[in-house]
């Protein structure tokens, strides 16, 4: 694929960004041109820079983007700012897979979204099987998508509207009462992926197929250890501690999604503890993102965190 790209002079090397002077549509021919198990499957689809589904992409559905090679796009990745529910909002998405991954832009954020796979075996076959068929939950045994993990949507930087400039954060009916101009310096807000959703969405919102494969929101294990304690995320303090949990409960995964509360409560000391518990239940206060920032994900009060500053004086 790398070579056929490069005799078309993408340039694939420049900042971890392939970049493509080319359509979608002639995209999928040079492919699928290499082999016909290959996949297509477009990413981060409602971002409104360069997602398909994006407010700024000038596509609408996926015939308009990919053309004749339409009907070979199994799958779509849903990004930070949306999540399997709002994606359920389009018929057209009923056949696809939904997929999620996390870019690998820089380390520590490899894994804070990702798809569940069982396969039969551990192949390339498998997985493509998996992906091609997985736009229904399907049976134990065989090739499938077990469930996706997720970002909070809200916390991705483009799901409401806005105008960061002018720190204009609005919610779909905001941004039309305000005409899609931001009240403060009368330029065009950014729409954001709510409003896109609402935009295009040919089923209401809180639609839900019983038949698709489930989906877990989750925080990262390092997010969750600042707010308990009321630091940075990238400070020594949080290092630390995240150091030791994963020395206590392996894997980021197993401990946020699989250890048993009462171990959690055993490795943990009680304010993180309690941090990861919330996270489980989506117990949270979201300030959504819009215009490149993220939003806030608050799991603590200022006086919860005022007492995990204490702990941390004791341990």
């Amino acid at each position: 694929i790398n070579a056929s790209l490069e005799r078309y002079g993408a340039k694939l090397g420049s900042d971890g960004r392939p970049i493509l002077g080319m359509s979608a549509e002639r995209l999928c021919e040079i492919v699928f041109d290499v082999s016909d198990k290959c996949l297509v499957v477009p990413a981060h689809v409602w971002t409104p820079w360069f997602g398909m589904y994006g407010s700024k992409s000038g596509f609408d559905s996926l015939e308009e983007c990919f053309g004749k090679f339409s009907d070979r796009i199994y799958a779509i990745e849903t990004g930070l700012s949306s999540d399997p529910p709002m994606n359920w909002r389009l018929k057209e998405l009923d056949s696809r897979s939904i997929v999620s991954f996390s870019d690998a832009h820089s380390p520590p954020n490899l894994g804070r979204e990702a798809t569940v796979f069982e396969l039969r075996q551990l192949s390339y076959q498998s997985f493509f099987e998996a992906v091609q068929k997985s736009s229904v939950l399907l049976p134990e045994g065989e090739n499938r998508i077990v469930y996706t993990i997720e970002f909070f949507p809200e916390e991705g930087k483009y799901h409401y509207d806005g105008h960061r400039g002018c720190g204009i954060r609005c919610a779909p009916r905001e941004t039309q009462q305000h005409q899609g101009v931001c009240p403060s310096c009368r330029k065009r807000l950014t729409v954001g992926v709510m409003s896109r959703v609402e935009e295009i969405a040919d089923r209401p919102e809180g639609y839900n197929p019983q038949s698709r494969p489930p989906f877990k929101r989750l925080v990262p294990l390092p997010e969750i250890i600042a707010d308990a304690l009321g630091v940075g995320k990238k400070t020594k303090a949080v290092a630390a501690e995240y150091e030791s949990l994963l020395a206590a409960g392996g894997s980021e995964f197993s401990i946020l999604l699989r250890l048993p509360e009462e171990t959690i409560r055993s490795i943990a000391r009680p304010i993180i503890a309690e941090g990861i518990i919330r996270v489980r239940r989506e117990d949270l206060e979201i300030i959504p993102g819009f215009d490149g920032e993220y939003g806030i994900i608050s799991i603590f009060s200022d006086a919860e965190q005022k007492e995990g500053k204490e702990q941390k004086r004791l341990f």
